[in-house]
This record gives C-alpha cells, sequence and structure tokens, in this order.
C-alpha cells in the first residue's frame, strides 16, 4: 500500500509504502481509483479538528473496487465498484442511532479522521458504511459526491424543513455548492451563489450551471432569499445571510468546522428566521442522493491531481485556487 500520510497536524503529509492491510470481520478491502480533496480534510490537515491518532491517512470520498473481503462477509464480490463517505461506522446503540438519527452518534468514526482514508492506493472501510455508485459518472465525477454533494443534501434538507424555498443562497461556492446548485436549479429553485470577493472563475462557474445570480458574499441579493446554506467556514457570513433571507427563512451552517460567529442584532434573526447547523450525515442520506444526484445530471467540475501531488491540492484548496472540486488519483 502507497498512502500520505498525517503525521503531525499543520506539516505536510508525508508519503510511505505498507504491506496491504487486511479486512476484518465486516470489513472489505478496497483498491482506491479516486478520492476526492474535501475541506474537511483541510481541517484535519490544520489541526482545526483535533488529532484523535498518532498519524493518519486522510481523505473520505473515495471510489474504490472491492479487492478482498473480511471472514464471514456476504452480499458484496470483489470487482464491485464502492463509495466510502466521510461517517465510516456508528455504535449502534446510543439514543441517537436508535431513533435513525446516526449523524449524531456518541462514538462514531470517521474516514480519514479517526480511521485511516482514501489519500492511498488501498482503503479498510466497514462494508456497511460503503456504497454502491450510479453508473454513467466516471470515478473522479463520483468521488466528491460522497462528501461534497451529500453534505450539500442534507444541507438543502435542513433548510426546506422552515417552508418552502424558491429563492436558495449558496454561501461559499465551492465543491458542495458547485453540486447542489445542479441539484437545486434541476428542482426548479433560483440559486444566488456568493464567492469571495473577485473570484470571477466561481461567479462564471455559478452563471454556467444556471444560477441566475453570482456576487461577492458581501454583497446583498437582488431579492429576499427563502433559505441559505453557508459552506464556507467563516462565521462572518451568518449575519450577513441573515439579512438576506426574508422572516421565516433559515441559514443553514454546513460544515463541520467554522470561526467564530459575531455578536450581530436581535433585529437580524427575529421574525422567526432560523439558524440551524449540519452534522455528518447518514447512510439514508446516500442512499436517497446518489440515485437523486443521477437523475438530475449532477456531474462535478473537477480538477484532478496525482496521489504523490496531494500537498499541492490542499494548498490549492487552501487558496481558493481552482472552481469545483479536486481530486487525487493514484
Amino acid at each position: 500500500m502507497l498512502g500520505m500520510i498525517l503525521k503531525r497536524p499543520r506539516t505536510p503529509l508525508v508519503c510511505e509504502s505498507r504491506p496491504d492491510p487486511e479486512p476484518g470481520p465486516g470489513e472489505l478491502r478496497l483498491r482506491v481509483r479516486a478520492c476526492g480533496v474535501c475541506r474537511t480534510d483541510l481541517h484535519v490537515v490544520d489541526g482545526d479538528l483535533a488529532q484523535v491518532r498518532p498519524e493518519v491517512i486522510p481523505g473520505h470520498e473515495i471510489v474504490g473496487v472491492v479487492d478482498a473481503i473480511g471472514p464471514g462477509l456476504t452480499g458484496v464480490a470483489p470487482g464491485e465498484r464502492r463509495g466510502v463517505p466521510w461517517l465510516g461506522s456508528t455504535c449502534g446503540v446510543c439514543p441517537y442511532c436508535r431513533a435513525g438519527r446516526e449523524n449524531l452518534c456518541d462514538d462514531p468514526g470517521f474516514t480519514g479522521w479517526t480511521r485511516d482514508g482514501g489519500y492511498a492506493d488501498t482503503v479498510i472501510a466497514r462494508a456497511d458504511y460503503c456504497f454502491p455508485l450510479p453508473e454513467g459518472l466516471s470515478d473522479a465525477e463520483a468521488a466528491p459526491l460522497l462528501c461534497a454533494g451529500l453534505i450539500g443534501y442534507r444541507s438543502w434538507k435542513k433548510a426546506g424543513e422552515g417552508g418552502s424555498v424558491k429563492r436558495l443562497g449558496l454561501y461559499g461556492f465551492g465543491a458542495a455548492a458547485h453540486l447542489l446548485a445542479q441539484l437545486a436549479v434541476f428542482e426548479g429553485q433560483a440559486v444566488h451563489a456568493f464567492t469571495r470577493e473577485g473570484d470571477a472563475a466561481a461567479q462564471a462557474l455559478a452563471r454556467e450551471l444556471g444560477c441566475v445570480w453570482a456576487g461577492p458574499s458581501a454583497e446583498p441579493p437582488p431579492e429576499p432569499l427563502d433559505a441559505a446554506i453557508i459552506f464556507a467556514p467563516v462565521g462572518e457570513l451568518v449575519p450577513v445571510a441573515l439579512r438576506a433571507v426574508r422572516k421565516g427563512g433559515s441559514v443553514v451552517c454546513g460544515g463541520i468546522h467554522m470561526s467564530d460567529i459575531p455578536a450581530f442584532p436581535y433585529s437580524i434573526l427575529w421574525g422567526e428566521r432560523r439558524i440551524v447547523s449540519v452534522a455528518n450525515l447518514t447512510r439514508q442520506d446516500a442512499l436517497e442522493y446518489l440515485p437523486l444526484a443521477a437523475r438530475a445530471g449532477v456531474r462535478p467540475h473537477v480538477k484532478a491531481y496525482a496521489l504523490a501531488d496531494a500537498n499541492a491540492a490542499l494548498d490549492d484548496l487552501r487558496a481558493g485556487a481552482f472552481a469545483g472540486a479536486a481530486v487525487l488519483v493514484p
């Protein structure tokens, strides 16, 4: 196995060769075909998420082919293509798991954080947290759907809990937003894309994907929004988004990490506006989203990197050097 390993937060990943791991009971070994580079990987590498093991291989948007099957496991065969997401395991017994809210599990495991992920040519994953992938998507195209797509979908569902959404705002037009925009446009919503100041490439991509408006985050939308989803890990955007949504509207924080939210006047929250966060995902989200994305024709705009160039891909993501999603291809 060849993998890019995080030895310590805030240091470059190190390329190492190791013996191939063997799958245990209930596990699969997959030969990695592609692995997306997600902003959550940056939070792991940069230490925003606390280090939980001495070293780890990041990556949790994994597309691979089954190579070996753990003892006693049935229902899957070598050669089948599977996708591995961020949520890698749950306890199954806590109150959240028993209530069907496994994304809030008290003892979860996370791919690329608490267990080794897909910045490698081989990965071990629990079989019940791997998903068949839609036909018609290449490995590199399928990879970003496994986190950016799924988190966008869960955020979108949360945005709709406050009522019908006809005008949707997306703050931070990166991997998740550019995938969700395609689904929202397919569903007939008017999507407004908010980007970094001067990010002409992201604004052009938003318009190309069917967004009705694209501009900098500091600029108010041309009409009140029914809901806004914040994908950028920037707490200062919460009061900005609150000012942009109508009474009764929702602001959804879609990231696992966000900088501190500044104080804001109660008047911009008043009027039954809501602020809600999204935590992880569930397997049911994947079972719903992946076929829906295929029907909607969702296609990521992919920038491919070699596995050995993982550090460069992370640096480019940190700098906002590309529009769409980055993918490592071993």
